[in-house]
């Protein structure tokens, strides 16, 4: 079988959703840096892998993927990981989690988002830098003291739900790298924290890490 290409960024926390995600499976993969920070997902070859010029793109079984939710989810109906429950009512709890962050956080902390918000305040050099971790700290926080909130649910387990990691906790660590990266105030939402730290126990998570795809 034709060894699978992840095409990513090392700190993207959509792309390291999708490396945790293969990690779980155990699809091995190569990955191909797309340098967000120098454009490359805006050059003429990215596009034509991703016409959004966005990563992470995964060739996979002879196909092209894109969007890192669609992406897991492909994952588990045809490797049957476990990232989502059985019953109807515990996929939606678990999809909500994760969408919570992958559709909710997410894209307000985008840095294509970011840049926009600190052209338009009009700011240059450092007070346009403060003005990003401003919004990037505020918005974080907001989404995380939420998905803590969510978290008070009987379906919570060891891990986002129940006792084994699944979609959510894909998408929760790596939102978790990004909030002490910009200096978020998490330091009192434990429970995510707690879970956050039983996955980055296993090794699926710790060789998905950013540090580990960091460019020398």
């Amino acid at each position: 079988m034709k060894e699978a290409v992840l095409y990513d960024f090392w700190r993207s926390s959509a792309s390291y959703r999708v490396r945790i995600a293969l990690n779980l499976a155990g699809v091995p993969f190569k990955s191909v840096t797309i340098d967000l920070v120098a454009g490359g997902q805006q050059s003429a070859e990215h596009v034509a892998r991703n016409p959004q010029g966005l990563v992470p793109v995964l060739d996979l079984d002879g196909l092209r993927l894109t969007q890192s939710l669609a992406i897991i989810e492909y994952l588990e109906e045809t490797r049957s990981v476990g990232f989502l429950p059985e019953s109807a009512p515990e996929r939606a709890r678990l999809r909500a989690l994760a969408y919570s962050i992958a559709m909710e956080i997410h894209p307000i902390c985008n840095t294509s988002v970011a840049a926009d918000v600190v052209r338009i305040s009009g700011k240059e050099g450092e007070a346009g830098e403060e003005v990003r971790i401003g919004w990037m700290q505020r918005h974080i926080r907001k989404g995380l003291v939420a998905f803590e909130r969510l978290l008070d649910h009987p379906g919570t387990g060891r891990f986002c739900h129940g006792d084994r990691p699944g979609l959510a906790d894909c998408c929760l660590v790596p939102q978790l790298y990004n909030a002490l990266r910009w200096g978020a105030k998490i330091e009192d939402l434990s429970r995510l924290q707690e879970i956050a730290q039983r996955c980055e126990e296993l090794d699926a998570f710790s060789r998905a890490h950013p540090d580990n795809f960091k460019p020398a």
